[in-house]
């Protein structure tokens, strides 16, 4: 099932809620209203795509609310829009993550203007525009495949099938992880990894290697380079991904 709900969130239903969410519903958006509570906020937590706090005067969420939500939309990689005055706008982005924050606006709120506002950020949605970019390289196209297979929906994905390609796409595009293949032939993972340091436009873009050894003296050699890390290419599907939550997630500590 697509995720395309929005869920609107307060303290109480209040007539601006009320109004809001007919909006968006009258635009054929999936809009629901849930109270501000952990519990009935995870009973409504399938299918979210984006996540609206709207809070009236002087009224702010308690902190258990906020970590739930922080730590919610952290793991899933999604959004949140704040609508209130700004002293309470501003504490509500106190008790979360900056990363997780799409927009805030002020009340009075232009219904028109911010219904456009949310079509834009689920076309961003749709097309992987918001999430993590990782550039895989690999000489093995089945294994490119693999990647493909596993890792499509969860992150932008791009691809190269040697050494030298990758520094090519990486002169005109950004990554926010490199999944480098350390055994390549003609340009090999290490090799890569000296071009990328010594540039400054890619020094400081993550680097993970992928070996097919898992030997004492070959992990050695792949982390004596040190890599943010290293994957063996046997590697099952739910460990890769787990692997890949935990390394974003420690990016943004």
């Amino acid at each position: 099932m697509e995720k395309d709900k929005i869920l609107v969130i307060g303290e109480k239903e209040s007539f601006l809620i009320r109004v809001l969410v007919k909006k968006l519903i009258d635009s054929n958006l999936n809009a629901v209203y849930t109270p501000s509570g952990v519990n009935a906020i995870n009973a409504e937590w399938e299918d979210v795509a984006i996540v609206i706090y709207y809070a009236e005067t002087d009224e702010t969420p308690h902190k258990d609310v906020l970590q739930f939500l922080n730590d919610k939309l952290n793991d899933e990689f999604k959004k949140i829009i704040i609508i209130g005055e700004k002293n309470d706008v501003d504490s509500i982005k106190s008790g979360l993550s900056g990363e997780v924050i799409y927009k805030e606006f002020y009340r009075p709120l232009d219904n028109d203007k911010f219904v456009s506002e949310i079509k834009t950020l689920l076309l961003k949605i749709a097309s992987g525009e918001l999430q993590k970019h990782i550039l895989i390289v690999d000489d093995d196209p089945t294994f490119l495949n693999l990647m493909r297979q596993w890792l499509k929906g969860s992150y932008k994905l791009s691809f190269a099938s040697s050494g030298l390609q990758a520094i090519k796409w990486l002169g005109k595009n950004k990554a926010d992880l490199i999944l480098l293949d350390y055994e390549m032939p003609i340009t090999t993972g290490p090799q890569v990894l000296e071009m990328l340091r010594s540039d400054d436009e890619t020094k400081d873009i993550p680097v993970i290697f992928l070996t097919g050894k898992g030997d004492k003296e070959s992990v050695m050699s792949v982390v004596a380079l040190k890599p943010e890390g290293y994957f063996l290419k046997n590697i099952e599907r739910e460990e890769l991904m787990g692997n890949l939550e935990k390394f974003f997630m420690s990016r943004k500590i």
